[in-house]
């Protein structure tokens, strides 16, 4: 029989899904990758008897990497170590972290991650657009609107470009960026460089901003970068979210459409969607609907799109003139 020290990590997996039980192993197998699932089901199918001092030493070195990997979180490596040293001793707080952070990407600027918003706006608002986009963009999406929306107008477009342009930031870049900013964060575990910022990145932050500060970024960028602008507000409302329109704002909107856009744009979408649309037209009108996409067949995935963004800028100039209201997070709840 094997040494709890001769289990290879799938095979200490493995035992930890034998001592949870069917219950919780189930629930955790729901949140791992399908290859992850069949390694570890091999794994499992291979154990033989365990015994119980080998099971219980797994279940605490589990227990010990949880709590290390949560005070890493909390307050980052160096106050995890303190922490387990005071707890475990010195030398078992080692192991811990060693074992951890062979696997463990410690994220760059993770110190002003855990910072309130308001102290950080006042730390970063005098910086440089760029460092500012750089720092924004390994924020929660949340945290990185407030912040947005509280720096100056005139430079609010500007860093949000900088975001949405941002592809790849080497290591080297970003440990000088946290050297100038005198912040002494936890060591890049990974040489590789660093996904941040993008077009969805930016579009995250802005579904997340209040109207106003959305539009002043939006028309800003129209003027510096058209394209950006255009690949920006496409991500920004897509058809399927037409199920958080009031029901007026459906019934205005389809008075605008073309019947076999809608019939296209319904093609491809879940029941729920249509539901909405059809709950908002006549019972004849919803069933000469219904009756299109039927004898309409088969059609290009391409030409559905077409006619979901169609239907979309349609919503879009709507709200631009004031004849409906779509709902952002951050803004106050509607009063009819």
């Amino acid at each position: 029989m094997a040494k709890r020290s001769d289990y290879t990590g799938k095979q200490k997996a493995a035992i930890f899904m034998l001592a949870v039980g069917p219950e919780v192993s189930s629930e955790i197998m729901k949140r791992l990758s399908e290859a992850e699932v069949d390694s570890i089901t091999y794994e499992i199918a291979r154990l033989e008897k365990i015994s119980s001092d080998d099971k219980e030493n797994i279940l605490q070195e589990f227990q010990e990497l949880m709590m290390a990997q949560e005070f890493i979180t909390r307050g980052g490596l160096e106050s995890a170590r303190g922490i387990l040293e005071k707890a475990l001793g010195t030398q078992k707080a080692i192991d811990i972290l060693n074992r951890l952070t062979s696997s463990l990407q410690v994220r760059p600027f993770d110190f002003v991650r855990r910072q309130d918003p308001a102290h950080l706006l006042n730390f970063i608002q005098n910086e440089h657009p760029q460092t500012m986009a750089l720092i924004l963009s390994y924020l929660e999406p949340t945290k990185a609107a407030l912040i947005l929306s509280s720096l100056p107008h005139q430079i609010q477009a500007d860093v949000a470009r900088r975001i949405a342009k941002m592809d790849r930031t080497s290591p080297e870049v970003l440990r000088e960026v946290e050297r100038v900013l005198e912040r002494k964060l936890s060591t890049l575990s990974n040489e590789d460089y660093t996904s941040a910022g993008g077009v969805d990145a930016i579009v995250e932050v802005l579904n997340q901003v209040d109207r106003g500060t959305e539009k002043s970024i939006i028309e800003a960028l129209e003027e510096e970068d058209p394209e950006l602008a255009e690949e920006i507000k496409k991500k920004m409302f897509v058809f399927e979210d037409v199920v958080l329109l009031d029901d007026k704002a459906i019934q205005k909107t389809l008075r605008e459409l073309d019947n076999q856009d809608l019939a296209k744009a319904l093609k491809a979408v879940d029941t729920e969607v249509q539901e909405k649309i059809f709950r908002n037209m006549s019972k004849r009108a919803a069933a000469l609907l219904r009756e299109d996409m039927e004898f309409m067949g088969p059609i290009r995935l391409k030409d559905v799109e077409e006619a979901q963004q169609k239907i979309v800028n349609i919503i879009r100039k709507l709200e631009d003139e004031g004849e409906i209201i779509v709902a952002r997070a951050g803004e106050d709840e509607l009063v009819t």
